[in-house]
């Protein structure tokens, strides 16, 4: 939240000082690191005053009004919520408001659900609908509200428009938690607010909502198979929204006449890529859509297939791998959800595919052609390995080519690392990404980040978060040798992940559980996966409370810069053919997905003492944390 007064005071701050603009976008830049956008700043300038002028015209000046409010475990922030007293029941009442300065708006290709502005380059999401996604969202989340879901309701004020402008939005059903109202309809929208909101001060209902504890996010596994036989688990939010609906459309349109449509879904991590993917799944499943998924990650494709296919086969074979289409009929399927898309290979064809098939055609023209609406979600900065192409020009060019529409749409949210983009940012700028390079970590209240001295003293700290009941994992640079034999002499794990007296054995290779420890593909979700180190190829796609990442001697910090060093990485994928630059880039790419798998917060170590120390300057240490708690 960026600042919290009664709607009086507000009116009076905007009227006399003019200063409301400012006043945010100075505690905005405290609180993210850098300056709004122009556009949200003119926002605050036009759609704030019209709307504590409406408040105060309607006797509600006592109201509390909370300003870009952080909805829990997220990026996204509600414009504005509305706290106060209820005038009939006398309990607490909130309203959540969007507040839009456009004139006029119409539906995207007939889908009301999706709008188009004449001032956008893209469609967006009906406000009717964004609204009720908001209040939908705060419902599961935060616990003040667990007892009297009654007391939110939802409202999208358009104070510039007209009903004549925007009247094909009203197609979408409204309710309490989402409706709508234009300058048309002031007096409405008066009316409206003083049927939610009494003329008393809502000071103690903002307490209390400020204060509601919140509850753990739903993380993707738990709630997977719920997701695809039942019914919709996740709440999709702006943008998750928008792209499940272009993808929804193309379906209907596919259906209609016979049209084909790709669809790009672009975000990184935690921007809720793979839950979209569930989502449409699940619908297209429950509606008799012929559609499946496909990723070219076996440890997220089995782990899907145990987890949403639990005793239910036919459910087990909606997961597949890209290379399983090499022989598909074209558009057999109506949608094909590729997910984790950034790790297509630029063919199908490996040392086992029959000769017949070795034609060199790329694979993500095999995924295109195999149905109406192939659907791609994909982190350009995932990719991990040699032979990796899912970029969104890449999956453009293939479209052009084949002379069909491709539809991009960018997620901006997050929603893993405790919903901290700050950490994010944080995270791509240390690795050199992108930005000026690595910067002191200041917490956020989102996410927390540790260093620690050793490997000991990491993984003793997540061994006490796991004693509180949460989940951790150590994964690791892939910068030592891994025993994938297990033989039925040994007692114990190979422990080839050595560093001084400290030694674990990686996660196992293959799809047997042996020794205590879980096959592979479920070593991110099984909780005796804590007993190993996993790798990139392990913990790609998943998400776990506590990531403890131990950064190799593949990566070290040399007085000013990272280096590289090729010959520290044990890497079977990484050839004498790899380019020294690929790998370079592979490997920052590596850490990346690594530092960003913790919901809650992150502990690194570094094998090398230049680049502990480095890493001691920008962040916080585990064992003064641990002293302090």
């Amino acid at each position: 939240m960026l600042f919290r007064e009664s709607a009086a005071s507000l009116a009076n701050r905007t009227h006399l000082e003019g200063r409301l603009a400012e006043l945010l976008t100075e505690n905005f830049l405290h609180k993210h690191g850098h300056r709004p956008h122009p556009s949200e700043q003119r926002s605050w300038e036009r759609s704030i005053p019209a709307l504590t002028n409406a408040l105060v015209e309607a006797g509600l000046g006592d109201v509390e009004v909370l300003l870009e409010y952080g909805l829990p475990l997220t990026s996204k922030r509600a414009d504005v919520i509305l706290a106060g007293v209820h005038p009939a029941t006398g309990g607490p009442s909130y309203v959540v408001v969007e507040l839009k300065q456009w004139s006029s708006a119409y539906p995207e290709d007939d889908d009301p659900l999706r709008c188009r502005i004449d001032a956008y380059p893209t469609p967006v999401l009906n406000p009717i609908e964004q609204v009720r996604g908001y209040c939908d969202y705060l419902m599961s989340f935060n616990g003040a509200l667990e007892q009297a879901p009654e007391s939110v309701a939802g409202v999208a004020y358009l104070h510039n428009a007209t009903e004549f402008g925007v009247a094909g939005l009203r197609a979408v059903p409204e309710d309490d938690r989402g409706r709508m109202y234009t300058g048309e309809q002031r007096g409405a929208f008066l009316k409206y607010l003083r049927s939610k909101l009494a003329p008393k001060p809502g000071a103690d209902a903002a307490d209390a909502l400020l204060q509601g504890k919140v509850r753990p996010s739903k993380q993707l596994m738990a709630v997977a198979a719920e997701e695809v036989r039942n019914r919709e688990q996740f709440v999709l939010l702006d943008e998750q929204r928008l792209a499940y609906e272009t993808v929804m459309s193309a379906v209907r349109k596919a259906r209609r006449s016979n049209h084909k449509q790709v669809v790009v879904v672009a975000g990184g991590p935690g921007s809720g890529k793979s839950v979209i993917a569930l989502s449409l799944l699940g619908e297209l499943y429950r509606r008799g859509v012929p559609a499946l998924h496909a990723t070219g990650s076996q440890s997220f494709t089995k782990t899907m297939r145990k987890v949403a296919g639990a005793r239910k086969p036919e459910v087990q074979q909606l997961f597949r791998y890209f290379n399983s289409f090499m022989e598909a009929e074209p558009n057999d399927l109506d949608v094909l959800v590729c997910d984790e898309a950034h790790r297509l290979r630029k063919t199908s064809a490996n040392r086992y595919t029959k000769a017949a098939l070795r034609t060199g055609r790329p694979q993500v023209a095999e995924l295109i052609d195999a149905a109406r609406v192939p659907v791609f979600l994909l982190d350009q900065h995932q990719v991990v390995r040699p032979g990796e192409m899912g970029k969104v020009d890449q999956i453009q060019k293939a479209a052009k080519e084949l002379g069909l529409e491709c539809t991009v749409v960018d997620l901006d949210s997050q929603f893993r690392c405790g919903g901290s983009e700050a950490y994010v940012q944080w995270v791509t700028d240390l690795l050199g990404l992108e930005g000026d390079g690595p910067t002191v970590w200041e917490p956020d209240g989102k996410v927390r980040l540790l260093t620690a001295d050793s490997p000991q003293e990491l993984e003793d700290f997540l061994a006490a978060r796991r004693a509180e009941d949460h989940g951790a994992r150590i994964s690791a640079g892939y910068c030592w040798k891994w025993t994938k034999k297990i033989t039925p002499s040994m007692t114990t794990l190979p422990t080839d992940v050595t560093i001084g007296d400290w030694a674990r054995p990686w996660n196992l290779y293959g799809d047997r559980s042996l020794l205590g420890a879980p096959p592979a593909p479920l070593w991110a979700t099984d909780p005796a996966g804590f007993g190993q180190v996993g790798c990139v190829y392990t913990a790609q796609g998943f998400e776990y409370d506590w990531s403890g990442v131990i950064i190799g001697p593949d990566l070290v910090w040399r007085t000013n810069r990272w280096v590289v060093d090729r010959t520290a990485s044990k890497d079977p994928a990484f050839t004498k053919a790899t380019p020294d630059d690929e790998i370079d880039q592979l490997v920052r790419n590596t850490y990346k997905v690594l530092l960003t798998r913790g919901m809650i917060g992150t502990v690194v170590y570094s094998t090398d003492p230049e680049t502990r120390e480095k890493l001691r300057s920008l962040i916080p240490s585990a064992a003064e944390d641990q002293a302090d708690s």
